[in-house]
């Protein structure tokens, strides 16, 4: 169990950068893609929703890739709730409201990652709302074969790489997309020695404060975040810090809609140290660097690390292999007590996967539990007591370890 945490005070050397995190991750108007184009004249800005597409493919070609995760808890629906009926997740609907009151007029397009068929009938809507924008659905592929699915990956991305180009971006250039890549890599690099810092000392970084950092990535090229990140992880280490009690949770199911801030908070509060989730994985989707070296193709690169690097998640299909099997070794490496489920509700792929995880975790005797929520929530009071009573009881009666 984790006996410490960060010294709350104003003292704090990582206050400033996690001010400016949240300044980008509270840009609902996308202000900061404004201020991008205007620097950068005539490069376009392209959107996409959760959970990965392959950013460094839009770097190469000059566009700036930028999240889309709805409106969280500070957009009252209006006109989204029109077009979608009340039993689908809440994402669409806030996204939606964005576009409609102008919000993400800055973007000149957006992409729609296979993520569920919400998000597919989403790409449609958009088609029909907004036909001046360029719009495209990303079919990822579900077959690994690299002459199957990996051929078809390349292919998709060669369609999307001519579409933008046609609309204003860079042409295709081999060193150009090299560099991306490896903007991408180091980017990835600096978040992985974030999330390494969180594993062995939660109590220098709390998860709402790594969620920010990491989320803030949405509207920033990769060698910016990698800046960012970078800056964080350096003020955390000089944190001083003070004993608690707290028990080490992996969270799955937030991989598309996010939760609100206050959720993790409240997590964090129930006596919860969050060592690992899935509430930012497209920039965590791939488990390495993307390997392309300067006589390699940089498309096909992309496309093999998807295929043989992509984490696990309800969204990508695993062929043979044991589902759940990824978890219950996750929450081995991150020396986690026990997992909570947080889904959001409604949201298909997570909630039918639920079932089997959990079936896992019982094999391998790590205790679970498991909540809803929409990424409007305000309302925290039921989930801190749930997670206090899963808190206590994995203190008093056992650990995963």
């Amino acid at each position: 169990m984790t006996h410490h945490e960060a010294e709350n005070t104003t003292n704090d050397p990582a206050s400033a950068v996690l001010e400016r995190a949240r300044h980008f991750v509270d840009d609902l108007t996308l202000t900061e893609v404004v201020r991008w184009k205007k620097d950068h004249p005539g490069r376009l800005a392209v959107g996409y929703m959760p959970i990965y597409v392959p950013r460094p493919m839009l770097e190469g070609i000059g566009c700036l890739p930028v999240a889309m995760f709805g409106g969280g808890d500070q957009v009252d629906i209006i006109k989204g709730d029109s077009f979608y009926q009340s039993y689908i997740c809440h994402i669409p609907r806030s996204t939606l409201e964005l576009a409609l009151n102008g919000s993400l007029d800055s973007l000149d397009g957006v992409l729609f990652p296979s993520i569920c068929d919400v998000i597919r009938n989403l790409s449609g809507m958009w088609q029909m709302l907004f036909p001046e924008k360029y719009a495209s659905y990303v079919d990822l592929p579900q077959n690994f074969d690299p002459e199957l699915g990996g051929k078809f990956y390349v292919n998709d991305m060669a369609r999307i790489l001519r579409d933008l180009t046609a609309r204003g971006a860079w042409k295709y250039d081999a060193d150009k997309m090299r560099t991306a890549i490896a903007a991408e890599n180091s980017r990835r690099a600096a978040l992985k020695e974030l999330d390494t810092l969180r594993v062995k000392e939660p109590f220098r970084v709390r998860a709402s404060e790594a969620y920010l950092v990491a989320r803030a990535g949405g509207l920033l090229e990769a060698a910016a975040h990698e800046t960012l990140v970078r800056e964080f992880v350096a003020a955390a280490k000089q944190r001083a810090p003070r004993v608690y009690d707290n028990v080490r949770v992996l969270v799955r199911g937030s991989f598309c809609e996010q939760p609100p801030l206050g959720l993790i908070k409240t997590l964090e509060a129930a006596g919860c140290d969050i060592v690992d989730d899935d509430f930012q994985l497209g920039l965590r989707y791939i488990d390495g660097d993307i390997e392309c070296g300067p006589s390699d193709d940089p498309m096909r690169a992309i496309a093999m690390a998807f295929l043989r690097r992509g984490q696990a998640t309800a969204s990508r299909y695993i062929a043979d292999e044991e589902k759940g099997a990824a978890l219950v070794q996750s929450v081995r490496q991150v020396e986690a007590e026990g997992v909570i489920f947080a889904a959001a509700s409604f949201c298909d792929p997570a909630l039918l996967d639920q079932p089997m995880l959990e079936a896992a975790l019982d094999r391998a005797k790590i205790p679970h539990t498991s909540l809803k929520f929409a990424e409007n929530t305000g309302q925290f009071q039921v989930i801190r007591e749930q997670a206090g009573a899963f808190s206590d009881a994995v203190k008093l009666w056992g650990s995963a370890a």
